[in-house]
C-alpha cells in the first residue's frame, strides 16, 4: 500500500523569481489581489502557509492606476498623528502626492497579518514611472486575467 505524503516547503528550498507588471489603466483593487498571490506564493504548487514562498514583483507606471467609479474623490485615507483629531486625505489627492502608496497600502492589506507579510512586502517594489532599475534580475512579465479600465 503506498502512503501519500503532503510537500512541506522550507525556507531555504525556495527559488524565488522576479516579476514585472505594467500598472497603467490597471483596476487597483484588481491588480493588488494579483499581486498579493503572488507575494504569498499562492500560484505555486509547493505553497506552503508558514513559509515565504512568493516571488518579487516589481510594479512601473504606479502614477497610472485606475480605480472605478468616483472612489478617487469619495474615500479617504484616515491616520492619527498623537495629536487630538484625525487628519484625512482623499484617494485622488494621496495619487498625486505619492502615487506608489495607493498600490503598496492595498496589497499590504491583502496579505496575511502576521510576521511573514513583513518579509512579502520587502519583496515588493513600486516606482511610479516606466523605468526600474531591476533589469539584471531578468523579470519576467506577469500573466494576468483581470481586464482594464476602457
Amino acid at each position: 500500500m503506498t502512503v501519500q505524503r503532503s510537500y512541506m516547503a522550507k525556507a531555504g528550498q525556495v527559488e524565488k523569481s522576479w516579476h514585472v507588471v505594467d500598472a497603467s489603466d490597471e483596476v487597483l483593487g484588481r491588480l493588488a489581489s494579483d499581486i498579493a498571490v503572488i507575494l504569498m506564493g499562492k500560484h505555486r504548487p509547493e505553497y506552503t502557509p508558514h513559509v515565504d514562498c512568493g516571488d518579487f514583483v516589481i510594479v512601473t507606471n504606479a502614477d497610472k492606476v485606475a480605480m472605478t467609479g468616483r472612489k478617487m474623490e469619495v474615500r479617504h485615507y484616515t491616520w492619527y498623528t498623537g495629536y487630538p483629531g484625525l487628519r484625512l486625505e482623499s484617494y485622488g489627492d494621496r495619487h498625486e502626492r505619492k502615487p506608489e502608496d495607493l498600490i503598496y497600502h492595498a496589497v499590504r492589506r491583502m496579505l496575511p497579518k502576521n510576521k511573514l507579510a513583513t518579509q512579502m512586502l520587502k519583496k515588493l517594489k513600486i516606482y511610479a514611472g516606466p523605468e526600474h532599475p531591476h533589469s539584471a534580475q531578468n523579470p519576467q512579465p506577469l500573466k494576468r486575467t483581470s481586464k482594464k479600465v476602457s
